[in-house]
């Protein structure tokens, strides 16, 4: 899909007039433009988002609801009371529940978890269970990922005995539950400095305060960020501030001593003796966790994260890389057959401005993944739904830009529940509805969405000349890692560049181009790959001028580790 290119709004020069941080970068003037870019423009700034540190985590009690929390929590441990924790079953829940019940076990035995499966028990807590726990004598539920709105189950569980302390992180609705402790960043009237917390970054500070609380070091606590850093990758937070801080200190111990079923993980993903990225975890690590959720049962996933025996870990890792490859199939199948009846419907589907698609058949644990490739196909918020225990049962995606919560949100009185974030939202409904429902939604979203959110954008950061990506442009973009949303890796553009004469066609079905380019202020050839882009090859390979945008990436092949190459995002023809 062509895509808009979105140049600089403001040109180099403004940017860096004066900046202290433009004579220190006064070699590298680009840096100092994508610092200011992401609001950093003092070097105490740069030197904090250059070499993040576990100071810069804020005090956990300034969250609200945090002291009520740990008392209830040190006096539920004072009393011997059972304690259930408890979450969802994606990869955010999973990793919370790993890490607040493997971290409470170190002092406290009294204690399980609980993982609901998706198709028999669905989302969040239900009566069911907490009957369930009151059987099994449970006196306090630490729930994380989920519960910011299971008003009248919590409330039910108060009537039975059981209190809750809520660990969440979706957007909270007008009424809350009546839990001991509610922790969410996202509360009316909070002020803590990071409202955009993982479900399993919520987790950590709730451990983090009881550790405060109870004059215990938190340097074991601490080597359990490898979890946090899975949380905030897979769910997509903002990579800023707090979660930046997380990932960054996260991402060191999966690269040196990862937890023993993440290290079992690394290795059935081929990932051994190379260096972690960001990506790894989104595109191989954290879809091996979700598959266990999606196909079978999250509670094997918090099984590995808590292993502790290394033959039982690889045991479970190999099982849920399964689980991964059949999700593949399944995912590949639902998306081809989605896109069978979008197609059929023709006109009427390129006239919207969403897409919502129902069919009973479907398997509820890979509606999200199919909604993800929807957006992605026809660049519209798109609601992928399917029929579990009598409710039609859905999940959305959103563009960039367009609050996805709020449409649902406005269909509020069709829906039997809903949640989420501004870009995904899970949601179920009585079928009756789904026609309803997919007239209003689309009624919102054809109200409130831009012409521009419509179109695919690539947001370039700076125009760069070949000559200008130094050894230390490279070196100091190392340095903003790790990437992700509020701190996108930097995308360069460099116009007029020609093929070397070397270009070639690669790929099992030539698809791909392997470029060998150079432009006109030097005579060095720089490497980049285009991945199906064989399109562009008849006028690359010409000799004409063209415009390529691109990340700027170190080759991790085994035959030339470290060598300097171009991610081409997009390639536009210079007619002369």
């Amino acid at each position: 899909m062509t895509r808009k290119w979105n140049y600089p709004s403001i040109p180099s020069g403004e940017l860096r007039v004066g900046s202290e941080l433009a004579r220190r970068f006064a070699n590298c003037p680009t840096v100092c433009d994508l610092l200011v870019q992401r609001g950093i423009t003092t070097i105490s700034e740069a030197e904090k988002f250059f070499h993040p540190s576990l100071r810069d985590l804020h005090d956990p009690f300034l969250m609200p609801d945090m002291d009520k929390a740990v008392d209830r929590l040190n006096r539920a441990m004072g009393s011997k009371e059972k304690i259930m924790v408890y979450g969802d079953y994606d990869v955010d829940g999973t990793t919370a529940v790993a890490l607040v019940y493997r971290y409470l076990q170190n002092f406290y035995s009294e204690l399980d978890y609980y993982i609901p499966t998706r198709y028999e028990e669905g989302y969040g807590i239900s009566r069911a269970i907490i009957d369930d726990f009151v059987e099994r004598d449970i006196k306090l539920v630490i729930i994380l990922d989920c519960g910011i709105k299971a008003n009248d189950e919590i409330a039910y569980a108060k009537e039975r005995g059981i209190d809750f302390i809520i660990c969440d992180h979706h957007v909270p609705d007008r009424e809350l539950p009546p839990a001991a402790a509610i922790l969410n960043p996202k509360l009316p009237g909070s002020t803590y400095p990071c409202p955009h917390l993982s479900g399993c970054g919520v987790g950590y500070k709730l451990m983090e305060a009881f550790s405060i609380s109870n004059g215990i070091a938190t340097a074991e606590l601490e080597c359990m960020l490898d979890l946090v850093a899975v949380s905030i990758a897979a769910d997509i937070v903002p990579m800023t501030g707090e979660n930046r801080v997380m990932a960054y200190m996260g991402l060191k111990r999966l690269n040196s001593n990862p937890n023993m079923g993440l290290r079992a993980i690394i290795r059935t993903c081929g990932l051994t003796n190379r260096e972690l990225s960001i990506n790894d975890v989104i595109f191989k690590i954290g879809p091996r966790i979700n598959a266990s959720g999606r196909m079978q049962s999250g509670s094997e996933a918090v099984e590995l994260l808590v292993a502790r025996d290394a033959k039982e870990a690889a045991r479970k890792s190999l099982e849920i890389d399964k689980y991964n490859s059949d999700r593949k199939e399944l995912d590949k199948r639902i998306t081809d057959e989605a896109n069978a009846i979008l197609e059929a419907r023709g006109e009427s589907v390129s006239k919207k401005r969403s897409v919502v698609i129902y069919n009973k058949d479907w398997h509820k644990g890979i509606i999200g993944i199919v909604a993800s490739r929807l957006t992605e196909l026809y660049y519209k918020p798109s609601v992928v739904l399917t029929l579990t225990n009598g409710l039609a049962t859905g999940s959305s995606r959103s563009v960039q830009g367009f609050d996805i919560y709020k449409a649902i949100e406005s269909c509020r009185d069709l829906l039997e529940n809903f949640g989420g974030h501004t870009y995904a939202v899970g949601l179920s409904l009585k079928e009756e509805n789904i026609p309803a429902f997919t007239q209003r939604f689309e009624e919102y979203v054809a109200a409130n969405i831009l012409p521009e959110q419509l179109t695919p954008q690539i947001d370039i950061d700076a125009f760069l000349t070949f000559s200008e990506i130094t050894p230390e442009l490279v070196s100091t973009l190392r340095l903003f890692h790790p990437f992700g949303p509020g701190n996108p890796q930097p995308t360069f553009c460099t116009r007029r560049v020609r093929d070397f004469g070397t270009s070639k066609l690669v790929g099992h079905k030539l698809e791909h181009i392997k470029l060998e380019m150079v432009d006109d202020t030097s005579g060095r050839v720089i490497n980049g790959i285009a991945f199906n882009m064989a399109s562009y090859f008849d006028h690359i390979h010409s000799g004409k001028p063209f415009n390529i945008c691109y990340t700027i990436e170190e080759n991790t092949h085994r035959n030339a580790p470290g060598a300097l190459q171009l991610h081409v995002k997009q390639i536009r023809a210079v007619v002369e």
